[in-house]
């Protein structure tokens, strides 16, 4: 047979780069009781992708898939067919240095083994056994190039996976003249009067709505890497856009700088969290830990309203919001289980 990583070679200079470079390809038989492995590798190029590669006939057939291997059955994502990569490849994670070609991070997203099912020239289908990834996926050719291909999911998700939602609306807070009565049952957010929206982050890509519904995620360009930081989580979050200034005054969002400040977490890697308690959502927002240089996580005060209150005064902010710690998140709904209360 002819040098499968030819291509693959061509393309890297292996006193520049730490991948694996062969000096040729060996086709490697395996025993009869070894399945055939496979690895996704998540990788910080250019932009954002993962690549699927599977052990077959002595390389790594490889894929890259820019929005990942889709969660959902009847989902179809883009997979590009690039060159065969060497078996070596399976272990391999590190950076590859600007300017080489695919030159970013990569990191290991899975590995595991797989069931063949077909192996043709337009079209796969596999079985996926990893840590991360399962089930039965087919790839197959789109164009008459060879390299553009679609990968779909088609056997169920996994039991309790529920899809992304396409749309929450905020839940918006009542206006109140004081601090509940029965303190200690509320949490206590800093009230940030900005841009109220929606993110949805998902394969490394985000998108952003405001109240009113409408797309806004090109308006805040400086707020897109939050999703490739996030990945491979994929969320919906309740948020506020604001711009703090060097002095510390909080002023609206531009289009060149901003903060963009989660509040709430609605949905989270298959699981819709709205029906949670208030406070069990808030456990969960915070372990994901957002903390960049355009978005984080603001404390919450559970059970202190006057602490917050005070907080809230020493900083300049108009209030606190005291949302109550057994509450759901209701969509679209100006609710009494959260209330705005002013700091004046």
């Amino acid at each position: 047979m002819g040098d499968r990583l030819e291509e693959y070679r061509s393309k890297r200079d292996a006193e520049r780069t730490p991948e694996p470079v062969p000096a040729r390809t060996t086709r490697r038989g395996r025993t009869a009781r070894c399945a055939p492995r496979f690895v996704i590798q998540q990788h910080h190029a250019r932009s954002l992708h993962w690549d699927l590669r599977l052990e077959h006939d002595g390389v790594l057939a490889s894929w890259a898939v820019p929005r990942g291997l889709p969660r959902d059955p009847g989902r179809n994502h883009l997979a590009v067919h690039t060159e065969d990569h060497p078996m070596e490849y399976l272990t391999f994670h590190g950076e590859i240095p600007a300017g080489e070609y695919g030159g970013g991070r990569m990191v290991i997203h899975d590995s595991g083994t797989y069931r063949l099912e077909k192996w043709r020239d337009d079209e796969v289908v596999v079985v996926l056994a990893g840590e991360r990834t399962t089930g039965r996926y087919v790839l197959f050719a789109t164009g008459g190039r060879g390299r553009d291909w679609m990968v779909r999911r088609t056997d169920p998700a996994p039991e309790g996976w529920t899809p992304m939602p396409e749309l929450v609306r905020p839940m918006h807070a009542t206006p109140g003249r004081r601090l509940p009565a029965d303190e200690a049952a509320w949490g206590y957010e800093l009230r940030w009067d900005g841009v109220r929206v929606t993110g949805y982050v998902s394969g490394g890509r985000l998108r952003l709505l405001d109240a009113d519904d409408e797309e806004v995620t090109g308006a805040y360009p400086w707020l897109r890497a939050l999703a490739e930081e996030l990945a491979p989580t994929e969320a919906v979050l309740d948020g506020v856009l604001v711009r703090i200034d060097p002095a510390g005054r909080v002023k609206p969002p531009s289009k060149r700088d901003g903060q963009f400040l989660a509040v709430d977490l609605l949905w989270l890697e298959g699981v819709t969290t709205g029906d949670l308690p208030y406070a069990q959502r808030r456990e969960l927002l915070d372990g994901l830990a957002l903390a960049g240089t355009h978005w984080q996580t603001p404390p919450w005060f559970p059970g202190v309203g006057a602490d917050a209150l005070r907080t809230a005064r020493e900083q300049g902010l108009p209030g606190v919001v005291a949302k109550r710690l057994d509450s759901p998140y209701e969509p679209g709904r100006r609710s009494r289980h959260w209330l705005s209360i002013d700091a004046s």
